[in-house]
């Protein structure tokens, strides 16, 4: 039996472990569920699952769930606030961390289940684009075991060789591919990108996601970000990690041998595969998604990335070939222009724009501590509010 704690529980990731655990009661308990907001969901996976601790992310939430709860008879204690979210994933009987919490605020709860020795299945890439040597550093002193969630490192680490330990030539790696399925408009003409809507970019082909990831796969920031994400995971430099769009969403990654293999993972795009994949590793467990029919699927396509198209998927690049804190300035000045763009108050394009300004405002600086971290993000979120506050973007 593994105690689990959910960071992220009312999220599409978080749902989807949820849906693992539900078929395997006899092999995992949740512990914790986090969220933020959606205290609605939280209630209802409360009463469900009946976690020894709920955390959401203010004292006026906790405490409406907690009056929920105790009318119901569920005996759930409720906290908030971050330094709850870094308690209930050091905790000593918690075995496994689902690190599914969205954007930066993923980043402290996940490093303290780290330090704390934890199994800690990342599905939170800010971990690792904002904080990637700091983090690493930390699990390989703490002997915590890092299992990826998105598809693809989930696939790279299936395709690589068992106990793969970083070192490529060692192990006969060439390069790792990242696929991507190119998002929702990956046909539209450039010219069109200007008026795309919030709706229109959250409407991704193949997955079900959250709006800031779906925004992501769109503008393939997303792919960007898993590119930073990949070097810190498996030790690659940046020219060896190439992206390539493969619209059916079947093939989920491959690794690049020396020898002229090339080894891939396959499935349908549903995310209780990887999950499960790590819930269980080394072990394998039913995770309620279809297999694979490659008759119904008939035909797999590839195509290089346009950069045109795609020009967050080139400042990415840029950021990772720079290190330091520019993978950190990258991502939040990404999500303040997300967030700027679901409200209304900037177009698709601009971005990739926002973006880009940033990153030549903002200096790289060296990141060795969590602290340095922190202030590289806060520096680049203040760059980007200025800027959309000057009307520098639209």
């Amino acid at each position: 039996m593994q105690n689990l704690t959910i960071l992220g529980s009312t999220g599409s990731i978080g749902v989807s472990t949820l849906d693992v655990v539900r078929r395997h009661p006899e092999r995992y308990r949740v512990l914790a569920l986090c969220a933020h907001r959606q205290i609605d969901r939280l209630f209802e996976q409360c009463l469900e699952f009946r976690p020894r601790f709920a955390v959401v992310g203010s004292d006026e939430l906790a405490a409406q769930l907690r009056t929920r709860l105790a009318a119901a008879d569920c005996a759930t204690e409720v906290e908030s606030g971050p330094a709850a979210l870094s308690r209930v994933s050091r905790l000593p009987e918690v075995d496994a961390v689902m690190a599914a919490i969205v954007g930066a605020a993923g980043l402290e709860p996940t490093l303290a289940a780290v330090r704390a020795g934890k199994k800690v299945l990342l599905a939170n890439k800010e971990a690792l684009v904002m904080a990637g040597a700091v983090f690493i550093r930390e699990v390989r002193e703490s002997g915590a075991v890092l299992l990826p969630i998105d598809s693809e490192h989930n696939a790279i680490f299936q395709s690589l060789p068992r106990g793969y330990s970083g070192d490529m030539a060692a192990s006969g790696v060439s390069k790792l591919l990242l696929t991507a399925s190119g998002g929702p408009f990956r046909r539209t003409p450039v010219a069109d990108l200007a008026a795309v809507t919030p709706d229109q970019a959250c409407a991704h082909p193949n997955w079900s996601m959250g709006r800031k990831i779906s925004v992501d796969s769109a503008t393939m920031m997303n792919k960007g970000l898993e590119m930073i994400e990949a070097r810190w995971l498996f030790n690659v430099p940046a020219d060896k990690i190439q992206v390539v769009i493969h619209p059916q969403s079947v093939i989920h990654s491959l690794v690049q041998y020396v020898d002229g293999s090339v080894v891939g993972e396959l499935g349908n795009p549903d995310m209780r595969t990887p999950i499960a994949h790590a819930l269980a590793y080394p072990e394998r467990i039913e995770a309620g998604v279809a297999p694979l029919d490659l008759f119904a699927i008939a035909r797999l396509d590839f195509e290089q990335p346009d950069f045109a198209r795609f020009p967050c998927l080139a400042l990415a690049y840029r950021a990772l070939q720079a290190g330091g804190s520019a993978p950190a300035t990258l991502n939040a000045a990404n999500e303040v222009a997300v967030d700027a763009f679901l409200n209304g108050r900037i177009g698709f394009t601009a971005i990739a724009d926002v973006i880009a300004r940033v990153l030549d405002a903002v200096p790289v600086v060296d990141v060795t501590t969590l602290e340095t971290v922190l202030e590289a993000d806060r520096v680049a979120r203040a760059a980007a509010h200025e800027l959309l506050a000057s009307a520098a973007v639209a």
